[in-house]
């Protein structure tokens, strides 16, 4: 697809359930032309993306907050990667290539795909970022009412955006929503996407396209849905080289095993209440 129909593809989307001020300014974006080229401005303009540092400063809360914010933190990385231009395109004569694969699907299908993908993260996005001023604000005692803050950014905000009447709506249901994504409205957008979002993030990676918004995203859902991670491997290497301990599915309590003895069985026993982990890198 040339600028002037990616032009066309944003300005639909911007009249449906994408509409938003970055959607909007993205089809406008796709029609300015270059006068000393004579080519789609964006086609001239460097790939070195500048941040202004609020980006990082959301990761340092929600890292103080254990809040998980992938989607923020992939766009950040992203950034970050991309303004080191110089080493990209050094690596890029270096490092194995995949091979070329020319895309031989349904042209509309994939962009439908790709809307779906674009809807379910960006709804993955306002989920993650509500829990980290849930966090704050159980923590900083602010007491923050969620709707009014949807329907401030609403108002005017860059980050506006039609759906911000969904989330409004959401916590009118249920003040307490712990997560947007278990509100039954958003509950339904992600089970009508999320085949087009699994096909979207599948073909990127099949042709070596770096989605990262998209597939950290993709990659919280699927964790949170999830009743069982296999984190109790995870944990059982914690407790292996660091004696972090655990805790058992089948009884109550906190345990420690010593995983090598001198005849190779492990053994197990509670551990002390109170015992002070070691510390190791890597915890």
């Amino acid at each position: 697809m040339d600028a002037p129909q990616l032009a066309e593809t944003f300005t639909e989307w911007n009249k449906g359930e994408l509409d938003s001020y970055l959607i909007e300014i993205t089809s406008q974006i796709f029609r300015k032309i270059d006068p000393d080229t004579g080519k789609p401005l964006v086609d001239v303009i460097l790939d070195k993306a500048g941040q202004k540092g609020t980006g990082i400063w959301t990761l340092q809360s929600a890292i103080q907050q254990s809040v998980v914010i992938s989607t923020i933190n992939a766009a950040v990385e992203a950034r970050v990667i991309s303004s080191r231009k110089d080493e990209r395109v050094a690596s890029s004569k270096i490092l194995p290539q995949p091979k070329p694969k020319k895309f031989t699907g349904d042209r509309a299908q994939l962009v439908d795909a790709v809307r779906h993908a674009l809807y379910a993260s960006k709804i993955v996005s306002y989920a993650q970022g509500m829990e980290l001023l849930g966090a704050a604000s159980t923590q900083y005692k602010w007491n923050l009412n969620f709707g009014d803050i949807a329907t401030i950014w609403r108002g005017g905000c860059i980050i506006r955006a039609k759906f911000l009447n969904c989330i409004v709506e959401a916590y009118e249901r249920d003040a307490a929503l712990h997560n947007l994504l278990l509100d039954r409205y958003f509950t339904g957008i992600i089970e009508k996407t999320q085949d087009n979002w699994r096909v979207a993030v599948a073909t990127a990676v099949e042709h070596g396209v770096a989605v990262p918004a998209f597939s950290a995203s993709l990659a919280y859902f699927d964790s949170y849905r999830q009743a069982r991670l296999p984190s109790n491997l995870l944990q059982a290497q914690r407790d292996f080289f660091g004696a972090h301990t655990y805790e058992r599915v089948d009884k109550p309590g906190v345990f420690h095993t010593e995983w090598i003895e001198s005849d190779r069985k492990p053994v197990q026993k509670a551990a002390a209440p109170k015992e002070p982990a070691r510390r190791h890198a890597g915890e």
